[in-house]
C-alpha cells in the first residue's frame, strides 16, 4: 500500500506541469508556417528547408514567450489566482518566469533575423516584430486588451494574415492572394483555441473585471455561437475550393470534423460546468491541428 501510495503521488505534480507548458499548444506557431510554405510551395514549386525549419524553430520559441510572459502579466491581475497550472503559481517564481520569456524572445526573433539576414531583406523580421507588439499588447501592460473581450481579434491577426505573409515571403520574397485567403481559416481556427479556454474561468474573468467574450456573451450564448465559428473554417474552405482560389485537394481538411463535432458537443453540454472545461482548449487545439496540417498537406498535393 505505501509502495502504490509513493509512485501515485507525483502524478498530479507532472499532469499540473504539462498543463503549464502546454506541448501541444505549441502547434499554433507551426501551422501558419507550414500552411504558408505549403501555399508558396503549390504556387511556385520550391521550397527552401532550412529557412522552413529555422522559421519554426524561431515561432516555438515566440510563442513560449508569449505564453510565458501571459502567465506573469496575469499574475499581477489576480485573475490566475486559483489557476494550479500557472507557471508562476507552480515555481513561486515570478522573475525566473519573465525572464525566461525574454530569453525565449531574443532567441526566436535572432532565428528570424537569421533568415532576414540570408535573404538581405527585413520584410520577414518586420512582420514578425508586429506580431509581436499585438502578442504584448493582448496581455501587457497598460494595454491588456484581452481584459476588453479583444484577445480573439489579436490572435487573429498575429497568427492569421501576419504571419502568413511572413511564412510565404520568406519561401518566395513576394504575396499571394491565395496564401490571404488560407490564413483567414487557420486564423479563424486559432481564435477558437483562445475562445474555448474562457469557457473554464470564465468566473475568474468576471471577478477581476475582464470582459472576455464568454463573460460578454454568458457561457450559454458562447457555447450555442460555437458551431458557426467551427462550420466556418469548413464552409470558408468549401467556398474556396468553388471559387477555385483553393485545390480540390484541400477538402481533406474535412477529414477533421469528428473533432469539430468533438468540440462542440462537449461544450454545449457542459457550458454550465466551468471545472469539466478545463481541457476543452485540447479539443480545439486538436481541430486546429488537423484541420491546418491537411489544408496544407491538400496545397502539396
Amino acid at each position: 500500500m505505501t509502495e502504490t501510495l509513493k509512485t501515485s503521488t507525483p502524478r498530479p505534480n507532472r499532469k499540473l506541469w504539462l498543463a503549464a507548458i502546454k506541448p501541444p499548444m505549441y502547434s499554433v506557431a507551426i501551422m501558419p508556417i507550414w500552411v504558408g510554405s505549403a501555399v508558396a510551395f503549390h504556387e511556385t514549386g520550391t521550397f527552401h528547408q532550412g529557412i522552413f525549419l529555422t522559421f519554426i524553430a524561431a515561432a516555438i520559441l515566440i510563442l513560449a514567450w508569449e505564453n510565458l510572459s501571459n502567465d506573469v502579466f496575469d499574475s499581477e491581475t489576480g485573475v490566475d489566482v486559483n489557476k494550479a497550472n500557472s507557471l508562476v503559481n507552480l515555481t513561486g517564481n515570478k522573475p525566473l518566469i519573465f525572464w525566461i520569456s525574454n530569453l525565449c524572445l531574443i532567441l526566436g526573433l535572432a532565428g528570424v533575423g537569421a533568415i532576414a539576414f540570408w535573404q538581405q531583406d527585413l520584410t520577414v523580421i518586420g512582420l514578425i516584430l508586429f506580431c509581436c507588439f499585438l502578442g504584448y499588447i493582448y496581455q501587457g501592460p497598460p494595454f491588456r486588451l484581452s481584459y476588453q473581450g479583444m484577445g480573439e481579434i489579436l490572435c487573429f491577426f498575429a497568427f492569421g494574415p501576419l504571419a502568413f505573409a511572413a511564412a510565404y515571403y520568406s519561401q518566395t520574397r513576394s504575396w499571394s492572394n491565395i496564401n490571404l485567403a488560407a490564413s483567414v481559416v487557420v486564423g479563424i481556427a486559432t481564435s477558437l483555441i483562445l475562445f474555448c479556454s474562457h469557457f473554464n474561468q470564465v468566473n475568474d474573468d468576471a471577478a477581476v473585471g475582464k470582459k472576455s467574450p464568454i463573460v460578454r456573451l454568458g457561457s450559454k450564448r458562447a457555447a450555442q455561437l460555437l458551431p458557426w465559428v467551427c462550420g466556418s473554417i469548413y464552409g470558408l474552405t468549401a467556398l474556396f475550393v468553388l471559387l477555385r482560389i483553393f485545390p480540390v485537394w484541400t477538402l481533406l481538411t474535412l477529414v477533421s470534423l469528428p473533432f469539430a463535432f468533438k468540440l462542440c458537443r462537449f461544450i454545449g453540454t457542459h457550458y454550465h460546468q466551468p471545472e469539466k472545461l478545463t481541457y476543452c482548449r485540447f479539443l480545439a487545439v486538436a481541430l486546429h491541428f488537423w484541420s491546418g496540417l491537411l489544408l496544407g498537406l491538400g496545397f502539396i498535393l
